[in-house]
């Protein structure tokens, strides 16, 4: 399983994660996710006596150590989890130092193999204003070879309509988790896509991912302002006031983002492209 996004050592920590979730799911497969019903999985919630028939090796002999009765130990049975993870690939995102093209992947990638190995079944899509690549439905450690394949192949191209795309892609009905990667220079609505995700009952996670450069702009010179999704552009020289202005824009599109996130409940992290893979994904697991 060879990639430039991995090496070995991380994916080997990304098995000890397992993504946060607030959702008690009641269907799917048997899986690693707590449900209200009971079954055979790890964790036990419960006892009762045991009766002829019962599978012996659930007995808790600790229990009859103390009580001298023999006691069947009731698990809660766990259910597998269904994860979409929306990765905007359009040309916006094929930018800054360190590329977010490369952040976004890697932040995939990673949250698709933790759900993999936490037996949740994944969908990975790749859209700009239109889904152009996906995979659905994954299970097992063994399909993130898929994974890995879609993201090294992966193009950058077309402007970005992030949340009709969402709104169009067929999601299934169910409890599940949504995550959305993106610098979010989109047209569309994100409420709109928000509410989306939530009438279809989903848990939303929202990774916004900008490059340093956009953050803190290296603004010393002459420069030309490049639209990079329609190519348009102007050439200006830089000052004070154009630094004062950028950043009272910037403040305002990071502020709309949080606010519209905080009033739906939705898990919100501003990310820059420059921070360790592992603690983008520690953000996500946290859910801040």
């Amino acid at each position: 399983m060879k990639s430039q996004l991995f090496d070995s050592d991380f994916l080997k920590k990304l098995e000890q994660l397992v993504i946060s979730t607030k959702i008690s799911l009641a269907d799917g497969a048997s899986g690693n996710r707590k449900s209200r019903a009971k079954g055979s999985s790890v964790e036990f919630s419960d006892y009762r006596e045991y009766s002829i028939g019962d599978d012996f090796k659930r007995i808790d002999w600790n229990a009859y150590g103390r009580f001298e009765k023999l006691f069947i130990k009731l698990f809660m049975e766990e259910r597998e989890a269904p994860i979409h993870i929306f990765l905007d690939n359009s040309k916006s995102m094929d930018w800054g130092e360190p590329n977010k093209s490369i952040a976004s992947r890697r932040l995939a990638a990673a949250l698709s193999y933790i759900s993999l190995c936490s037996y949740d079944r994944v969908s990975l899509v790749c859209m700009n204003d239109v889904v152009d690549k996906f995979k659905s439905d994954l299970r097992g450690k063994n399909s993130f070879s898929q994974i890995l394949n879609l993201m090294d192949s992966l193009e950058y191209k077309g402007t970005t309509d992030i949340f009709n795309t969402v709104s169009k892609y067929n999601l299934k009905s169910g409890k599940g988790i949504s995550i959305v990667i993106s610098d979010f220079f989109t047209k569309g609505n994100l409420l709109d896509m928000i509410n989306y995700l939530q009438f279809k009952k989903q848990e939303v996670y929202i990774c916004h991912i900008l490059a340093p450069q956009e953050v803190e702009p290296e603004i010393g010179m002459s420069l030309r302002l490049i639209d990079i999704e329609s190519g348009e552009f102007r050439d200006v020289t830089s000052s004070p006031a154009l630094v004062k202005t950028y950043k009272k824009v910037y403040k305002r599109f990071i502020t709309n983002i949080e606010d519209t996130c905080k009033g739906r409940g939705v898990n919100y992290m501003f990310m820059e492209s420059s921070l360790p893979p592992e603690k983008m994904v520690r953000m996500v697991v946290n859910g801040s």
